[in-house]
């Protein structure tokens, strides 16, 4: 019996170490499964655990290092999309509004006032002839005109019948035409018509004249009985006003650059019978032009 005890014993005692190696390398294997966070442990293993270790070890990290890899590719993924120029051109579009109905600008505008001075010479004209002033800019432009005798001017002022963005400006442009001194039968067809405008300039601005010179300069200008304005006026199609030394001329634009140069030729001393020759050109290119 002490025999049988003692190999009992013994074969306990050399199967133990083994199942402590099986039980050690079960631990080990579930270790390795379950990624340490502190791959350098204190733990101390056989060889053979070691060498498990070392590999689990080994093929944890090239996981993770392909993780990463994964991980760093798709945060440059994201970066690369955002930078894409789709998404900024739709982002950086304007926003589409709604065509604007057609009556909204006219509620919006507000009313607009002109005032336009009148010369002391001609208030007396401007009352005879004021039916026929404010007549055309109430009818054809749809302002409101009043005289102010005080201040010495005409006030315009839009209101809910104004169609045209520039009446107001035409109508300023025809009073002022008159106060220069254009007939008022001339002045409406400033505005009738879009393509006519004003030009003023004095004697001294093309030679500085004094005395005789000067009067001999406007008689020029003028001819005997107005021939030579009427003349001008009658080739160029433009109208003329000679006040003093100041001159008006009221056209398009090319017959104000014709008249003008008659003007300043006569001016400059050339004589009356010259400036007609020169018109007399330009009267048949226009024509030819016409034609």
């Amino acid at each position: 019996m002490v025999v049988t005890h003692v190999a009992t014993s013994t074969t306990e005692g050399a199967t133990s170490p083994t199942k402590a190696k099986k039980n050690r390398r079960k631990i080990t294997r579930k270790n390795a499964n379950s990624f340490p966070s502190d791959p350098s442990s204190s733990h101390r293993h056989p060889d053979g655990e070691d060498e498990e270790m070392s590999f689990a070890l080994s093929g944890a990290g090239s996981s993770l290092h392909s993780e990463s890899n994964v991980a760093q590719n798709d945060d440059e993924d994201e970066l690369m999309i955002d930078t894409d120029h789709t998404t900024l051109a739709t982002s950086s579009t304007a926003p589409a509004f709604p065509p604007v109905a057609p009556g909204a600008e006219k509620t919006t505008l507000k009313s607009e006032t002109r005032r336009i001075p009148v010369p002391p010479h001609r208030m007396t004209p401007l009352k005879k002839d004021w039916l026929n002033i404010f007549g055309p800019l109430t009818e054809i432009l749809g302002l409101q005109v009043r005289m102010n005798v005080q201040r010495r001017c005409v006030e315009i002022r839009t209101s809910k019948h104004t169609k045209d963005i520039g009446a107001l400006q035409k109508g300023a442009d025809f009073i002022k035409a008159y106060a220069l001194g254009f007939d008022v039968n001339d002045a409406i067809a400033l505005l009738r018509l879009d393509d006519l405008y004003l030009d003023s300039f004095e004697i001294k601005d093309v030679k500085t004249l004094h005395g005789d010179h000067l009067s001999r300069a406007i008689g020029r200008i003028a001819g005997q009985d107005g021939k030579t304005k009427f003349t001008i006026e009658n080739t160029s199609r433009t109208r003329i006003v000679l006040a003093d030394t100041k001159i008006h001329i009221m056209g398009s634009f090319q017959n104000i650059k014709i008249a003008r140069d008659a003007l300043v030729s006569l001016i400059l001393g050339s004589p009356p019978g010259k400036v007609y020759a020169g018109l007399r050109t330009v009267s048949s290119r226009m024509k030819q032009r016409a034609l």
